[in-house]
């Protein structure tokens, strides 16, 4: 008998239930095709699940992640609930909390600019030409996002001072470390660790974990970079780059300017996994309540996303190739969503179109 495995699908807001559908397309393919035991079932999440349950994280929803072996994240978002509640975050809500619940202290996003896309890079064309093939690993629930943080009043309540505390433990440090050496090691053998530790003791520290850890690793070639050096190498040589390891705050803001130079945020996935290989699994983009409904969204974020969960968690690496390189052969045989149209002339798919498309080349190439 197959393998079973429990999905958890939470299409969430906005744009998430459209490019949701396009994943099932290709979740059904796995399982006629591949013959996999997937199970799935959707839950409430984010605004759509206010209307229901008055809440943003129901009961229901938290008890189908914990009996599931992986989570499928939409997104969350909306501006009629941001109106009414200015100070509470749906994304801290239900996402933030997702994190912190089943410990996903590990953060891996690639960016990968395709080479029939590198028009799409803000880069020069001598440095997109070269293409971008980076892949970030953040950690995600330590750090100064974690640590002890305060106001300090006078004595007429007004602020005066403010602070936020970056704290990391050797063993914080040294289970993301040694994810990313091992993941390192499956790519092109090349590790830059980030820090700024010519001034922070958390970096001195990080440092000296990340040198101890690359010892069970003799083929991985590392390096060091300070934050403010990195942020202007990614710019200046990003096919320099492999796999980047960064804290929390430093990762928070690389990886989004890795995201940026590849120029379309829907062609970006995310994961989010524990040591159990537990994940979340989510496009990098929001919401996109401007466009609900429109069937232009990019569903490739959330169909790579699928596939980060068959390599991750699933341990289907093959499989998970088969998904990736099927979106690399539709893209380069120039079928594109609107945001990677780069002429308003130019043709472009829907969002159903593009996942149809994916869906049936991947049966062809079976």
């Amino acid at each position: 008998m197959s393998k079973k495995y429990k999905i958890a699908i939470l299409p969430g807001d906005g744009i998430g239930p459209e490019v949701m559908r396009q994943a099932y397309k290709i979740i059904n393919v796995l399982k006629k095709k591949f013959f996999l035991n997937i199970q799935y079932k959707n839950y409430l999440v984010g605004y759509s699940a206010i209307k229901k349950y008055k809440t943003v994280m129901p009961k229901e929803t938290l008890y189908g992640c914990e009996k599931s072996n992986a989570i499928l994240f939409g997104s969350v978002g909306d501006p009629r609930y941001n109106f009414f509640n200015k100070n509470i975050s749906l994304e801290k809500e239900s996402l933030l909390f997702i994190r912190k619940k089943f410990n996903l202290f590990c953060n891996i996003r690639p960016a990968k600019l395709y080479s029939k896309l590198n028009y799409l890079s803000p880069l020069k064309n001598s440095i997109s030409i070269n293409g971008i093939d980076i892949l970030c690993i953040r950690e995600l629930i330590g750090g100064i996002y974690f640590g002890n943080s305060k106001f300090i009043y006078d004595k007429n309540k007004i602020k005066k001072k403010a602070f936020d505390t970056e704290i990391y433990s050797k063993k914080e440090i040294y289970r993301i470390s040694r994810i990313a050496f091992k993941i390192a090691n499956k790519r092109k053998k090349k590790l830059t660790s980030i820090d700024k530790s010519n001034v922070l003791k958390s970096s001195i520290l990080w440092r000296e974990v990340v040198n101890e850890v690359s010892k069970e690793f003799p083929n991985v070639k590392l390096n060091h970079l300070y934050v403010d050096n990195a942020v202007m190498q990614i710019i200046k040589n990003p096919s320099i780059f492999d796999v980047i390891l960064c804290s929390n705050i430093f990762g928070d803001i690389i990886s989004d300017e890795c995201a940026a130079i590849i120029g379309s945020i829907g062609l970006l996935p995310s994961a989010s996994i524990n040591e159990k290989k537990f994940g979340l699994y989510e496009p990098s983009g929001g919401s996109a309540p401007d466009i609900k409904n429109l069937n232009i969204a990019n569903p490739i974020a959330q169909i790579l996303s699928l596939s980060m969960m068959l390599k991750y968690t699933m341990k289907l690496d093959n499989i998970s190739k088969k998904i990736d390189n099927t979106v690399k052969e539709v893209l380069e045989l120039g079928y594109i969503t609107k945001d990677l149209s780069n002429d308003v002339n130019k043709e472009y798919v829907s969002t159903d179109e593009m996942g149809d498309i994916i869906a049936q080349t991947l049966i062809k190439n079976i």
